[in-house]
């Protein structure tokens, strides 16, 4: 074990709530935090792949734990950040990855998709970091992580309510890291690009758009969950101490091409 590099990016000896976690891109990031030493929960909706993603971590000698928890409520959301803390405590690293993505065009839009929306995708990462961030800051070390999408910076392949959820999850984030500055707690989002995931399994169905949208990469391929891995560790561990209020674009080039 190199000591250098286990003191900029091991997780032995913290905690991690990832939402959304039991698939897509939140999966590849639980993955990675497990696999990086930190005791990891998964919240999200469904119990078989909650199982399945929680016998894998374990399985690779990981500690990891799942909880069932809807963040489409209030109450759900409340009621899963205080499930969350039972199986290790109270975490050092909390990931809002869970999101929902539904698309009818800016006409067409209800009050109930505007509802839905924004709080799967905006209020459940402000109350879960209300929840957990002053136990952070009491204990000197915290991590707020938020992933946010292109639609937050530039219109893109219909953005409409989606993309305002996530520009709200953006400032969001500044904010967090304005309020918690000084205390060992940051707040940063991973921008993807377009991402080969169970969230946009419909636009894949378009072939001629997927490979349009490779083409538009610098890397000349569209992201996997896996792509993550490596960025999620660096925010959430100690060499990114002096990294806060940033939003980092992991997609393949995609964004200033």
């Amino acid at each position: 074990m190199n000591a250098y590099l286990d003191s900029l990016f091991s997780l032995h000896g913290r905690t991690a709530v990832v939402t959304g976690g039991s698939s897509g891109i939140g999966r590849g990031i639980a993955s990675a935090l497990a696999r990086a030493g930190a005791a990891t929960v998964i919240v999200a909706r469904g119990r078989e792949r909650i199982d399945a993603t929680v016998r894998e971590l374990t399985d690779a000698g990981c500690r990891a734990a799942g909880v069932i928890g809807d963040l489409s409520t209030r109450a759900g959301i409340l009621a899963a950040a205080e499930a969350a803390v039972e199986p290790f405590g109270e975490p050092d690293i909390l990931v809002n990855s869970a999101g929902i993505n539904i698309r009818p065009s800016i006409p067409e839009i209800t009050e109930q998709d505007w509802d839905l929306t924004l709080t799967v995708n905006t209020l459940a990462p402000f109350l879960l970091g209300q929840r957990y961030a002053p136990g952070m800051a009491e204990r000197g070390f915290g991590r707020l992580i938020h992933i946010s999408s292109q639609q937050a910076h530039r219109a893109f392949v219909s953005s409409g309510i989606y993309g305002v959820s996530k520009g709200a999850v953006e400032s969001l984030m500044r904010s967090e890291a304005e309020a918690w500055g000084g205390t060992g707690v940051t707040s940063n989002t991973l921008v993807p690009g377009f991402v080969l995931t169970p969230l946009n399994a419909r636009l894949q169905e378009d072939t001629a758009k997927i490979a349009e949208l490779a083409a538009r990469t610098m890397i000349g391929r569209n992201g996997l969950p896996d792509d993550f891995a490596g960025a999620a560790v660096f925010v959430a561990g100690a060499g990114s101490s002096y990294v806060t209020g940033h939003s980092l674009f992991v997609d393949g080039g995609l964004s200033v091409h």
